[in-house]
């Protein structure tokens, strides 16, 4: 990966596993440049032939993603709107290209994944969850409404 990221460590290693770290202080809010970042890297690994497993974790032991940048909701739907085609703005559609990669995406899971969190893991193809602290969520179905992203 020649590409530098802001909010995301990537690793390759010989064998074809690429780490990803999701590395957005304070807690791994949804917000820009998160986006941005992924909808970068997912771009570049559509069409890599070397890499067999991704594994996404995060570099904060209480937060993989805990949910959206609510005060961000336009900026990062922007960016969210480069991952798929015009008007098609939204995080489900970043999440489906996730999913749809042609390599296994494992979640490596410690802290709280909710609400957008939780539909990142559940766009990967296996989700790993540290007994410790590892804590899923969507909130939308507490108050009737459907999972945003998607």
């Amino acid at each position: 990966m020649a590409q530098t990221y802001r909010t995301l460590r990537v690793a390759r290693s010989a064998e074809g596993v690429l780490s990803v770290v999701i590395d957005a202080p304070p807690m791994n809010l949804i917000g820009p440049e998160l986006v941005r970042n992924l909808v970068m890297l997912i771009g570049e690994l559509e069409s890599d032939q070397d890499v067999r497993v991704m594994v996404l974790e995060s570099a904060d032991p209480d937060y993989f993603v805990p949910h959206v940048d609510l005060t961000k909701v336009a900026e990062y739907t922007a960016e969210a709107a480069k991952a798929g085609g015009p008007g098609d703005a939204s995080l489900g559609v970043l999440w489906h290209k996730l999913s749809e990669l042609p390599f296994v995406t494992i979640a490596k899971i410690r802290g709280r994944a909710r609400g957008a969190g939780s539909e990142l893991v559940l766009a990967c193809d296996m989700r790993f969850a540290a007994r410790e602290n590892a804590i899923l969520g969507q909130i939308e179905i507490g108050f009737g409404a459907p999972p945003s992203a998607w």
